[in-house]
């Protein structure tokens, strides 16, 4: 591993942790030639789907966009940005345990809709309104119904 500061290659671990249910190692490193210390994270290389889009498109799984679509619709609530990894480590996780090679986006939607939907009614609704592409205030208010109906007539 070369150093990020001064491109030494003569860097040694000094720490090394498993992280994130053991997908994750986290090892702390040192530079030899510079002095400075920096992490790195070591994970498995995942057999991730590929995911089918609306269009038909095919394209790889990229976590940075469920991960940005998911922030964007916790924008403002209190949901921390661990909790945000989580739930996308947790989709992660999913889509390799199903070993399924290719997944439509639909699925993706619906699996992260479920999610936010015990996590946060506000976040959820942000989701499904871009997921779901709704077009007025009725598809809107139809949203909002079944929460109700989900929370036995009254939202919480």
């Amino acid at each position: 591993m070369n150093c990020p500061f001064c491109q030494s290659d003569g860097t040694k671990v000094i720490d090394s942790r498993s992280s994130r249910e053991g997908y994750v190692i986290r090892r702390r490193r040192a530079c030899g030639n510079c002095g400075s210390r920096f992490t790195t994270y070591e994970k498995m290389e995942e057999m991730l789907p590929v995911v089918i889009k609306k269009d038909e498109a095919r394209e790889t799984f990229d976590r940075s966009k469920v991960t940005r679509g998911i922030q964007q619709a916790c924008q403002k609530r209190p949901i921390s940005v661990q909790t945000i990894e989580e739930l996308t480590d947790s989709l992660e996780k999913h889509l390799i345990e199903s070993a399924e090679k290719e997944i439509a986006s639909g699925s993706i939607g619906e699996w992260i809709l479920q999610q936010l939907r015990s996590l946060d009614q506000v976040a959820y609704v942000r989701f499904a309104s871009v997921y779901r592409e709704f077009e007025n205030v009725d598809e809107f208010m139809a949203e909002l119904q079944y929460l109700q109906t989900l929370n036995g007539g009254s939202t919480p």
